[in-house]
């Protein structure tokens, strides 16, 4: 049963579960913060069969979610819109909440395209890309890539057939973007995407924990110095470690969260979001840990 006393005096707040990784609170309070509009973004663990519950109080308490991990496919039922980007993708990471009815949008492709911009100056535009997941997150930024320019786009999912109703998918929706699908055991196919590639990106939750197995072999991103990785979790996983000491550029997705969530401050708002002052409080919140 969920525990609504932490959300006591918040109108937003980031669900999902897990969430006591996430760094969204002190990010955006910071935000909302400098903007004159107090401290008023919470944190909630929402079990995916508590979500339901979680929709009544949000109608008439909250005007802004943002959504992680189960719930950016599990909220779309019960939203009275969607954005064009959030409905190409089918997955939302941010909800508007206006009398008493939930909006849905996406930020993530938006934060994922100005942390690779910034870590790597990475346009979109032109951009081959190789993707092992193929869940919300990764679904988000791909229709993202594609709509701003990307040249070819790879995904690498241990479930050959979501790899293949996502490039399916994507194809329909833009046609003129080199589209392809493989699975992390075929070491041939997965080499091959990469050596093509300018960006590899980690998008699968497998690295939240120090334990978790990597989610393809690491060992073949070898003699492709000039890839860059990136990983949508924002601390450091082996995926980072394995590839910075092979020589690659890397990057977590702390700038991928913050822009997002700049994002998602921005649509709430209506205001410019102070993306340096929200900068400095995420890094100061994951030093603290």
């Amino acid at each position: 049963m969920i525990d609504f006393a932490p959300l006591a005096g918040c109108r937003y707040t980031v669900i999902g579960d897990p969430i006591t990784h996430s760094r969204s609170p002190e990010m955006q309070n910071a935000g909302f913060a400098a903007l004159g509009l107090g401290r008023p973004y919470g944190r909630l663990r929402v079990p995916v069969e508590e979500l339901p519950r979680f929709v009544e109080f949000a109608r008439k308490h909250l005007d802004g979610v943002n959504l992680t991990i189960p719930h950016k496919h599990h909220i779309l039922k019960e939203l009275a819109g969607i954005s064009r980007e959030a409905d190409l993708c089918g997955s939302v990471n941010t909800l508007l909440i206006r009398k008493g009815e939930l909006y849905g949008e996406t930020t993530d492709g938006y934060g994922f395209s100005e942390a690779v911009r910034e870590a790597f100056g990475l346009a979109t535009e032109g951009l081959r890309a190789v993707f092992f997941g193929a869940g919300g997150a990764a679904r988000a930024v791909v229709f993202f890539l594609a709509e701003h320019g990307a040249e070819a786009i790879r995904i690498v999912n241990r479930t050959r057939e979501r790899a293949e109703a996502l490039a399916e998918a994507l194809h329909d929706a833009y046609p003129g973007v080199a589209v392809e699908t493989a699975v992390p055991g075929d070491r041939a196919k997965v080499r091959e995407f990469l050596a093509g590639a300018d960006l590899a990106v980690q998008a699968t939750s497998q690295g939240l924990h120090r334990e978790d197995p990597p989610p393809f072999d690491l060992e073949l991103l070898a003699g492709f110095q000039e890839l860059a990785c990136f990983d949508m979790i924002y601390h450091r996983t082996p995926f980072l470690e394995r590839a910075s000491e092979l020589g690659h550029q890397t990057s977590g997705g702390a700038g991928m969260l913050l822009h997002q969530g700049a994002r998602s401050l921005e649509l709430w708002t209506g205001k410019k979001a102070p993306v340096e002052i929200m900068r400095q409080a995420l890094a100061a919140a994951q030093q603290a840990g």
